[in-house]
């Protein structure tokens, strides 16, 4: 999730660990503690593309981090604020449980965590948040920072916190039921259209929970679809696409080359460039604007080439659509169960 949305979670998990005994600390530190983990990117500058994919959501998310950086910041600001109510095992959990919180909801994202470094490194997605969901953060922004004006003895504080709490929670499991019901129309479409996809990936387009895209695994190639729950017709126009393995022949081998379609879970095609090398489309994220007329491309493609001396090169390309007045009235309107003719 975006760094405010995890520092939010953060002051609010320290606030529920030690809010009676440290106040507005716990928020400060729980905030901190919520964006800890996000600091891995201070290395991108030292890292390659593929390198950066790699790393970003690794060692700092995993359950090992948690552990082993609780007990040693625990230690450090029990020491740092010694008068302070709160004793080592406070300061523990209030880490901990800011780290694992972090993780577990970046899981819940498309990008994948690697929960359980450094034994895998698997990139865990349950795909059903975007990496921005304002109906998620914007609520619970507003309880925790209420928090902060009431004294770490009263009972409107720890209300205020709980409620935050229990209205993201309930709007995040919420997610995972609309997300089922996408999967039955999804199914049922695979179903009706002669599918039988080995497997397919769902994910809530961008900044919502009930306008889904799906991007499904079969015949040599890969389908793509949406859905939104306004939707009167269940029935799903599903644009297909081939992988066209054959592309990579040229260029297999190197290991970063391994790592970056393992990252992609097998969800990738390849198509040529125009100039030199290929271009692979990671389809984890989808096309998220093919709901318009118009269509369009993967939001995430990385292109690759031999420089002179034969090495792999790898260039990331962010397609990202025109924001604008008339988009984001067509984007609404697709919400509400409109479908482009």
């Amino acid at each position: 999730m975006d760094s405010l949305t995890q520092i939010v979670l953060g002051a609010s998990v320290g606030e529920l660990v030690a809010g009676r005994k440290l106040g507005n600390k716990a928020l400060l530190w729980g905030a901190i503690a919520g964006t800890i983990p996000d600091l891995d990117v201070l290395v991108n500058p030292w890292l390659d593309t593929v390198q950066q994919l790699s790393f970003h959501r690794s060692f700092t998310h995993s359950f090992f981090f948690a552990l082993v950086m609780s007990l040693i910041l625990g230690w450090l600001l029990h020491k740092a604020y010694q008068k302070a109510n709160a004793g080592f095992w406070a300061w523990v959990q209030l880490f901990f449980l800011g780290f694992t919180t972090h993780a577990l909801l970046d899981a819940c994202t498309t990008w994948g965590t690697q929960l359980f470094w450094p034994f895998s490194t698997y990139g865990v997605a349950f795909y059903n948040i975007f990496v921005i969901d304002p109906m998620y953060t914007v609520p619970f922004l507003g309880f925790t920072l209420a928090c902060a004006f009431y004294t770490r003895t009263s009972n409107k504080r720890r209300v205020l916190n709980y409620t935050g709490l229990a209205i993201s929670t309930t709007y995040l499991l919420l997610s995972f039921v609309f997300k089922a019901q996408a999967n039955k129309v999804f199914e049922q479409n695979f179903e009706a259209q002669q599918l039988q996809p080995e497997s397919y990936i769902s994910k809530p387009t961008p900044m919502n929970t009930v306008f889904w895209s799906v991007t499904a695994k079969a015949d040599s190639g890969f389908y793509n679809g949406f859905y939104a729950l306004a939707d009167k017709e269940k029935q799903i126009k599903l644009s297909y696409e081939p992988q066209q393995k054959q592309l990579l022949a040229p260029y297999l081998g190197p290991a970063k080359l391994n790592r970056l379609l393992e990252i992609t879970k097998g969800y990738y095609t390849v198509e040529q460039a125009p100039d030199k090398g290929i271009y692979i489309n990671d389809l984890r994220f989808g096309k998220f604007d093919d709901w318009r007329r118009e269509g369009g491309g993967y939001v995430f493609v990385y292109h690759i080439w031999k420089n002179e001396a034969g090495e792999l090169q790898f260039d990331e390309i962010n397609n990202r659509p025109k924001v604008d007045k008339a988009y984001l009235l067509d984007y609404w309107s697709r919400i509400k169960g409109n479908k482009v003719k």
